[in-house]
């Protein structure tokens, strides 16, 4: 198995690069002489990088597709303060001679002391349909293993291996101490809805080779989806309570806040109200911390900016 020669975010303006990606998107497109060239997006477990391939893009562009290993030749350069890769040459690899771990970031605390931690969670549910429905779940060797490793979005927070158990222990943790803030909430629903609210995600992506979405997470979706699986599991509990039912799949189902935001409905209980919002504060404060971190822009305070927040975001001095 090769070791993997430089990573992106190693690379500095000027310098030859000569390694191993993976391909993250690619596509075709002509300059205004109409010469084809080629654009690809460059993805290790530091980051991403745009690619240019100026000379015999046509041929290159039949010689691999979006999630192959590729090894490039090629020059670093500026462009618009991020650093760009003229590519000169590129041969595909197999996965079987790589080490997967290198091209695919993932969370970067330890999976089982997570799945650990929320286990303890779910020990702490004293309303047993909703213990009985949470154990229903993580019994199961499947779901466990999918939900450790399945990343929290493709392209917004938590974007990893691993983002989405890191998410959804970071939401029960503020979920429980918000708990205790507001002492009228029903605590064990709040927690349930906290640990299942994205549980339809490990079947809304793929997450092998390449983050994207399955076929079913573009055609359903994982709020649909989620509720479909706690039915499914629902079913095979004898006399669960349908109003405890009723709530939980209210949590799911209204926990992105808003109908333009993909919610088929809005908060009507405070369980769902604090669901959503913590869920909202979770994964923009990681997507954040991303921006933050990843940015390439070292001469400016601030980050490139972002289209899906709409704004760019000030780094600030160091922090400690």
């Amino acid at each position: 198995m090769k070791n993997k020669e430089i990573y992106l975010k190693d690379i500095k303006q000027g310098e030859k690069v000569a390694s191993t990606f993976l391909v993250a998107e690619k596509n075709m497109a002509f300059s205004l002489k109409g010469s084809p060239y080629l654009n690809v997006r460059l993805k290790d477990k530091t980051g991403e990088l745009d690619g240019k391939v100026w000379d015999n893009a046509m041929e290159l562009d039949q010689q691999f597709k979006k999630g192959d290993i590729i090894y490039i030749e090629g020059k670093a350069a500026n462009y618009k303060n991020s650093i760009q890769i003229s590519i000169v040459k590129i041969v595909k690899n197999a996965w079987e001679d790589v080490e997967p771990a290198d091209y695919l970031p993932a969370a970067k605390g330890e999976v089982v002391a997570m799945f650990d931690e929320m286990l303890a969670y779910v020990e702490k549910i004293q309303t047993k349909p909703l213990q009985d429905l949470l154990q229903a779940f993580f019994r199961d060797q499947k779901t466990v293993e999918l939900f450790q490793r399945a990343p929290a979005a493709k392209g917004f927070h938590h974007i990893y291996l691993g983002g989405l158990l890191e998410h959804t222990l970071s939401v029960v943790r503020l979920l429980e101490k918000v708990s205790e803030h507001y002492p009228t909430l029903n605590k064990d629903m709040l927690i349930t809805g906290g640990i299942l609210h994205d549980i339809g995600k490990i079947y809304e992506f793929s997450y092998d080779h390449i983050i994207d979405y399955s076929d079913e997470g573009r055609l359903i979706g994982h709020i649909v989806m989620g509720v479909e699986m706690i039915d499914k599991k629902i079913d095979n509990i004898p006399d669960f309570p349908p109003q405890l039912a009723l709530e939980l799949r209210h949590i799911i189902l209204s926990h992105h806040g808003e109908f333009e935001f993909g919610s088929p409905k809005r908060p009507k209980t405070l369980e769902a109200l604090v669901v959503h919002y913590i869920d909202d504060l979770d994964a923009k404060f990681n997507a954040f911390q991303i921006l933050i971190t990843d940015s390439t822009n070292t001469d400016s305070d601030w980050t490139n900016y972002n289209r899906l927040l709409e704004r760019f975001i000030y780094k600030g001095k160091p922090r400690v």
